[in-house]
């Protein structure tokens, strides 16, 4: 089954697990520790995460390391942009209405 970055960023574990390695490379094991779920559910996500490109393995010896894939990152960043400047335009409105009411009691 193919699946693409949106559905790989929508699980709660997925997004702690990228939000771990963007700090340092880990190991499954040293990602396992910070989860209440079983080593192979964790490697499950891990293959997701991989398989849509969202994080890269690199051999250290014996050990298998996990970094975050920038690149990718970056796409779903881009995509997000248009969005942000719609939020942040309504943030600025409401900024703007509550400040008017804010003077209108004084």
């Amino acid at each position: 089954m193919r699946r693409d970055v949106y559905q790989a960023i929508a699980d709660p574990t997925r997004r702690a697990i990228l939000t771990l390695i963007a700090v340092q490379a880990m190991t499954p094991n040293a990602l396992a520790e910070h989860f209440a779920i079983s080593r192979q559910g964790v490697s499950n996500h891990i293959q997701i995460l991989s398989e849509c490109e969202l994080i890269k393995q690199e051999q250290q010896g014996r050990e298998i390391f996990y970094t975050l894939e920038i690149k990718k990152m970056k796409e779903i960043d881009q995509w997000l942009e248009p969005f942000r400047k719609i939020w942040e335009t309504r943030f600025d409105q409401l900024d703007h209405v509550l400040s008017t009411l804010k003077k209108q009691k004084k």
